[in-house]
């Protein structure tokens, strides 16, 4: 007696007809996953959306013939997809993870306008909701936009549908584990095993919403600390690449010196840091009693840029106290030799010059001495 007969599914056959049908389609779902990722690229980069990655991928032929060939949960000998190419919905797929929770509501604003959202499903209200462990993350399914779509270059994609993922670092992090993890629905974890289980996504949804909170208070921070600086308040800012950029900005703009990158300021605050400095005032107390315009002539460079000029006017702040605390004059002989050889022509230059060269310990927060040259 054949399987037809008693009426038994044929999971095999329906396998074989799928693959060979997805198989000659394949090829436009990577075309797709491709397209879909460039445009989402180019949507969050022109509104500043920072992110961590865009993925892109279609289904692997293993895999759709695996969730082809699933049975529904009532009935073992019912295939939950009678039509596996119309019906599974992830045949394209893209992956956004963001930094930040916030920044998920901020890519849900790009994908309604750019695109055409069929469905939207936040799978912790669904994992809550069933009582089951998995990663918390947004799914959408979408498709060109009319106007988009009608475009030659979209063309061969109208009516083509693509799965979105949106989540954070921690989130994709836990669902990256979570393919290890035996255990799918809470109803069946050991007691021990689910109360950590549950310790552990609460502490993962803090800990976004703590970066999230530190980020915010971060930009705070930098735009309370410009206004002073802009406004020539330097008391309490602490040296950071974003505010000695502001800083230096503010008291070397005028004279037409190159900025640097952003590295560079990022170097310049550690090595400001190292040597005891950790307010923009101390800074400030160091080299305000000396001509920017006259130091920076006398000892130029071709490749003189802010932090150059600032050093210059350091060093003629606090003489050769500079060269004992730079880390540099900390490294291998071989090394520092050249490095602290250069201050010290720097030292006679400004002293045959006539300058007064100070003794300034930033920890003093006090002009030792040293004068308007």
């Amino acid at each position: 007696m054949d399987k037809l007969s008693i009426g038994i599914f044929d999971f095999e056959l329906h396998r074989k007809n799928a693959i060979a049908e997805f198989t000659k389609i394949r090829q436009s779902h990577v075309a797709f996953s491709d397209t879909i990722q460039t445009i989402l690229k180019k949507c969050l980069e022109d509104k500043n959306i920072k992110y961590h990655s865009i993925e892109s991928r279609a289904k692997s032929i293993e895999s759709f013939a695996e969730k082809a060939c699933k049975a529904t949960k009532d009935n073992p000998n019912v295939p939950k997809y009678v039509n596996p190419i119309k019906e599974i919905t992830d045949l394209t797929a893209v992956r956004i993870i963001t930094f930040f929770p916030i920044t998920i509501s901020e890519v849900n604003q790009v994908l309604a306008d750019e695109f055409i959202i069929l469905e939207r499903s936040d799978k912790s209200e669904i994992l809550e909701k069933n009582e089951k462990l998995g990663y918390k993350s947004v799914h959408y399914l979408i498709k060109l936009t009319i106007s988009r779509g009608n475009l030659s270059e979209y063309k061969e994609f109208n009516g083509m549908i693509a799965e979105v993922q949106v989540r954070t670092i921690l989130q994709h992090a836990w669902a990256e584990i979570e393919h290890d993890i035996e255990y799918k629905s809470v109803t069946v974890i050991p007691a021990d095993i689910k109360r950590r289980f549950m310790a552990l996504s609460g502490l993962l949804e803090i800990a976004d919403r703590e970066f999230e909170s530190i980020q915010n208070d971060n930009e705070t921070l930098k735009k309370v600390s410009r206004v002073s600086v802009n406004s020539g308040k330097f008391q309490g800012i602490e040296i950071t690449k974003d505010s000695l950029g502001v800083y230096l900005d503010k008291k070397l703009g005028g004279n037409k010196i190159k900025k640097d990158d952003d590295l560079n300021y990022e170097v310049e605050a550690s090595l400001l840091i190292e040597m005891g400095f950790k307010y923009l005032e101390q800074v400030n107390n160091c080299i305000k009693n000396y001509d920017c315009d006259k130091i920076h002539k006398l000892l130029s460079w071709d490749y003189k840029s802010q932090i150059d000029v600032l050093d210059d006017l350091i060093i003629a702040g606090m003489g050769e106290i500079f060269i004992k605390r730079h880390p540099y004059s900390k490294m291998a002989p071989k090394d520092s030799d050249y490095w602290i050889e250069r201050w010290n022509e720097v030292l006679t230059k400004l002293r045959d010059a006539g300058i007064i060269i100070g003794d300034y310990l930033p920890e003093n927060n006090l002009y030792s001495s040293g004068y308007n040259a």
